[in-house]
């Protein structure tokens, strides 16, 4: 991803955050653009990005900043990534890489070709086609 940074750039928080890197990459074809690990080789900093769009991952840092898999699977939010691509084919590749498929494709009334995902540690990613 080269030139302008996106102005909003959504951060989740992972107890695994070197897994969730690979895990995303293989799941939706995220690309990882920047890595950063303190002087132990934990991640401190990392971005991937997805188009025009960027996501950062990190630890949890803080007792208010945790994964859903720290939270009994409770989330305040969700990820939607608007895909080009054959949704069905993005949805296969979503669960061949470990993410449980929560809705299955399905047209909506709106016009879009909607799936969700729930990943390892509970994140909820939803992925539409118009």
């Amino acid at each position: 991803m080269a030139g302008r940074r996106p102005t909003l750039i959504s951060a989740l928080c992972y107890r695994d955050p070197k897994a969730a890197l690979a895990l995303l990459e293989a799941a939706f074809g995220f690309e990882l653009v920047m890595l950063i690990e303190d002087a132990d080789g934990n991640l401190a900093h990392s971005e991937m990005a997805w188009g025009e769009a960027m996501i950062m991952i990190g630890r949890e840092w803080d007792e208010a900043t945790k994964s859903p898999a720290s939270l009994e699977g409770k989330t305040t939010q969700t990820v939607h990534i608007h895909i080009e691509d054959d949704i069905d084919a993005h949805c296969g590749r979503a669960r061949a890489a470990g993410l449980e498929i929560i809705q299955a494709p399905e047209d909506q009334f709106y016009g879009d070709r909607t799936y969700r995902a729930r990943d390892p540690e509970g994140h909820i990613w939803t992925s539409a086609r118009r």
